[in-house]
This record gives C-alpha cells, sequence and structure tokens, in this order.
C-alpha cells in the first residue's frame, strides 16, 4: 500500500435509481446487478480495496440501504471498513449525496459511482500518481465512439491541465471520455454548496462543480488509464459489460454437461463419447436404472449420481445440483443432440445468461428426428403464449420450449433455482419462465436434431403422449403466471399504495 492509499478514503454512489435498466431493477438495486457472478458494486469496493489500497470506503445509499447491508455482509473483504451513509432523497442527485459525505472527510478522497464497472484496468494509478498540486483528478480514457463520451462527459485539456468539462454534450470536440471516479480535495465540498441548481436537469451536478472549480482558478488534471470500462445505465450497458468480462475470461471458465437417464444402455456410451474431452465433466442423473446405463456411463469416465428420482425435471435439477463448473450443458442420454453444437451454445453464452437450442429450424432436423410438423407447430405455439404472457420482460425470442439443449452460467442457475420445482417435462419452459422472470438474458439459436439410438421419446412418442406433455406444460405456465402476477405485480402495488396513504 502506498502513503496516499493509506492517506485517502473512499466514497461510491450507490443511490441511484436505475429506471432506465427496468425491469432488471425492479426486484435488486441497479448497484447490485451481476457481471459474471459479481455485483457493480462489489467489483468497485474491490477495486477501492485490493487495487488501490483504500482501506476505509464511505457508501452513498438510498432506499436500497438494506439490500447493500447485505452485499457487504455476506460478499466484503475484511480489510475495508464500510460505512453507509443514507440519502433520503436520492433524486436530489449526486452532488447532494457526495455533500453528505462532508463530516466524514478530513483529507483526499476518491468518487467512485457504483453503477460503472472497470474492467482490466490501470485505474488503480490514480492513487499512486503523484498528481501535484491539484483539487480535483478526473479519470479519462480515450474513446473512439463519440456517444460513448455523449453519454458521460466530455473534457478539453491543455498542457496536462482539465481547461473545461461538460456533461452529457451535444457535439463532442475530441476522444476524451471523463469518467466517474475522480480523486478530490475536501474544499469540492464548499464548491457543491455553493453552486447553482443545472438548468438542464433541475438539480445540482457534480461535473458542474468541477466546472465551477476550474472557473475559480483550482488546478484540475487529468488522468488517463487503459483498459475495459462500461457506464452502465441501459440493458445493453449491461450486456456489454457481461460480454466484455465474460470474453476475457472465456478460456478459464469450467463446463459440467448434465444429462439425465433411465434405462439408456443403448445410446448412454455413444454420447458421453461424442462429448469427452469438450467439457470438464459429464454428469448422470441416473433414475436407477434397471439395464447397464450406469455401469456404462461409469466406465466410459462420467460421473454417476444414482437416485430414485421423480422424472426429467427432477433428474435435471438433481444433476446440475451435482455439477461443479461454472456452465452447465444440459443434453439428453438418447443421441438426439450432437457435440457438434456445443460451440454455438458456449459461443453465445459469453452474450447472455442463458442459450436455448430450438429444434423447430427444418434445415436442421435429420432424417430420423422425432420432430413432425404436430410436434414443431406445439413447440413454436407454447413458446409464443411464453412470449405473451411475459413480453415486458427482456422480450425474448421463443420458438421451441421443450429442447433439452442448452446452456447456462452456473451463478445464473442458482438464481433460479429457489422457482424450479417441476418433476416431469414442464421443467424445460419452467426453466424458461424463471430466468425471464429474473430478467436474465436469453438468447435461443437453431441446434441439429437427430434421430434417438435407441428407444421411443418418453414424453412426446406419439400423440397421445405428446398432448399430454403439451397440456402439462401449459398448465405450468398459467400457474406461474397467475402466482407471479399477485407476488410480483398486484403485492408490490398494494404495498406502495398503503404506504403513500
Amino acid at each position: 500500500m502506498t502513503d496516499k492509499a493509506a492517506e485517502m478514503v473512499g466514497i461510491i454512489a450507490a443511490a441511484g435509481a436505475g429506471t432506465r435498466l427496468y425491469p432488471e431493477t425492479k426486484s435488486r438495486s441497479k448497484v447490485l446487478l451481476t457481471v459474471d457472478g459479481v455485483s457493480l458494486l462489489m467489483r468497485n469496493i474491490l477495486l477501492m480495496n485490493c487495487e488501490m489500497g483504500i482501506r476505509e470506503i464511505f457508501i452513498i445509499t438510498g432506499d436500497n440501504t438494506a439490500e447493500v447491508e447485505k452485499e457487504i455482509r455476506t460478499a466484503c473483504p475484511k480489510d475495508v471498513n464500510i460505512t453507509l451513509i443514507r440519502h433520503n432523497d436520492p433524486a436530489e442527485g449526486l452532488a447532494e449525496g457526495v455533500l453528505l459525505a462532508q463530516p466524514y472527510i478530513r483529507g483526499p478522497f476518491c468518487l467512485m459511482l457504483g453503477d460503472e464497472l472497470y474492467h482490466a484496468s490501470t485505474l488503480s494509478g490514480l492513487v499512486s500518481t503523484d498528481h501535484g498540486d491539484y483539487t480535483c483528478v478526473c479519470a479519462v480514457k480515450q474513446a473512439a465512439n463519440p456517444f460513448e463520451i455523449r453519454k458521460n462527459y466530455a473534457l478539453e485539456i491543455e498542457d496536462g491541465t482539465v481547461v473545461s468539462v461538460m456533461e452529457k454534450p451535444d457535439k463532442v470536440m475530441n476522444g476524451f471520455l471523463g469518467c466517474g471516479t475522480l480523486l478530490f480535495m475536501p474544499e469540492v465540498f464548499d464548491f457543491i454548496r455553493e453552486m447553482p441548481v443545472s438548468h438542464r436537469t433541475g438539480k445540482k451536478e457534480l461535473i458542474d462543480g468541477v466546472s465551477a472549480m476550474i472557473s475559480g482558478g483550482k488546478t484540475v488534471r487529468p488522468f488517463f488509464f487503459t483498459g475495459g470500462y462500461v457506464n452502465v445505465n441501459t440493458a445493453d450497458d449491461l450486456n456489454q459489460a457481461c460480454y466484455m468480462v465474460r470474453s476475457s475470461k472465456f478460456h478459464e471458465k469450467t463446463v459440467s454437461l448434465v444429462i439425465p437417464a433411465f434405462n439408456e444402455e443403448d445410446s448412454i456410451g455413444h454420447v458421453i463419447d461424442d462429448f469427452k474431452g469438450l467439457v470438464h465433466e459429464i454428469i448422470v442423473a441416473d433414475n436407477r436404472s434397471s439395464d447397464r446405463t450406469a455401469e456404462i456411463a461409469a466406465e466410459k469416465g462420467a460421473k454417476v449420481h444414482s437416485a430414485d428420482l421423480k422424472g426429467y425435471g427432477h433428474a435435471l435439477r438433481w444433476g446440475m445440483e451435482k455439477a461443479t463448473g461454472d456452465i452447465l450443458v444440459l443434453t439428453e442420454a438418447d443421441g438426439s443432440f450432437k457435440s457438434r453444437d456445443l460451440g454455438k451454445l458456449l459461443e453465445y453464452l459469453k452474450d447472455a445468461d442463458m442459450v436455448l437450442g430450438t429444434r423447430t429450424t427444418k434445415q436442421m432436423i435429420q432424417q430420423g428426428a422425432n420432430m413432425n410438423l404436430f410436434l414443431r407447430v406445439g413447440n413454436v405455439a407454447v413458446a409464443k403464449i411464453i412470449e405473451i404472457l411475459w413480453w415486458s420482460r427482456n422480450e425474448p425470442r421463443l420458438t421451441d420450449v421443450g429442447c433439452t439443449f442448452r446452456a447456462i452460467w452456473s451463478d445464473a442457475y442458482r438464481r433460479i433455482s429457489g422457482g424450479l420445482s417441476a418433476d416431469g417435462p414442464s421443467f424445460s419452459p419452467e426453466m424458461i419462465i424463471e430466468p425471464i422472470r429474473h430478467g436474465l438474458r436469453i438468447i435461443e439459436i437453431p441446434v441439429s436434431y437427430h434421430g434417438r439410438i435407441g428407444g421411443e421419446s418418453k414424453h412426446s412418442g406419439n400423440v397421445k403422449a405428446s398432448l399430454k406433455t403439451g397440456f402439462s406444460m401449459l398448465a405450468l405456465i398459467l400457474k406461474k403466471k397467475i402466482r407471479y402476477t399477485v407476488t410480483d405485480d398486484l403485492v408490490p402495488l398494494i404495498k406502495g399504495l398503503w404506504t403513500r396513504k
């Protein structure tokens, strides 16, 4: 730790409502949205603490105070001292929130916005660098895209000094992107207190305070850093942040293949051989098969977990609970899906929380596959019902509700697992509905669908079985829609009306 870091304290502004990220922020505070399993807030705490060496951090919270307290209890490093400062009216803006920290500040401090993400960056040098005399230091990134600058603030720099700043400029004059991490001397509080509200927003803006410093002859310096940066304001920003972090670390991720099995001795060995070497572990969730399924799977190198399972859905849940990978891939034991499509699922998983295969693309249906016109139309129809009933939640595009071949991040699975209860084939649409409800990103891609190596499908082998499966899926979909309309929409609405009273 440098002497500068030991002297400096940190402030993280985390009170924002995140309305532009709705519905993702309906059930979670904006700063607690996760990227690769770690919340935006915790990423910035770790950046301040572990990379910058700051040991005392003040967090400005709002209505999310209880959520932030829980996050700190469960995930925060032990060697950092966290103090929460509640802003009772976050609508007043960032500047007024920062002003609440004045009683705690005695020297220079580092301010960071809780909804910004820095990845593999050199931002830690902001604290360790000798900036000379300054009142403010702005973290600056060279931006190729002027749209990014218009989302933040622009700077003009001459001879190593910032000579002007402008928040959300209409016209971009250079490639300097002003970021929400700044170093301040305590006199910034005087500028905030004395400056007028913005004509543009009707509240005091922090960047206007920086502009006032410059006008008052104070020294404002830039600190140029490199690496990944995203200001997370919209769903697209969050997706960009997730892709940036996931793709950079994807080679480090482990993959578990989960196969539900019941009397599949004719095919299980072929499936394991097909995927072996492409995944880190193969889990066979065996429903006490009476044939050699478990024996063959073990001989082929799979981890076999046998139990008295209630059906397809129970077997998949059982297998995923036993899996240890960062990524969970589900497939069938009958050979109807091939490893050649695994790469497609994984590539799209860099940009999504779950990737679904669809068997309804006619060109991808191989000879002998159990996907006639009746099944194709039925799957598309039920998929569109889910789209309509949950149309406001990320608007996924679905054409197949019964495709087992899918991939999901293990942290995403843990988030939705509490809502998964179907034991039979209805588990397949249930595992689509729950991510939608939790605001997760789902992408559906075509996969090849082949004929079974042996036996007949237990859920769609004939018209009677297909109808039974279809009706059970519809019943589950409608049941969940009714339940979640009450718990997710009506109950919060009634509580809000009661509170206003």
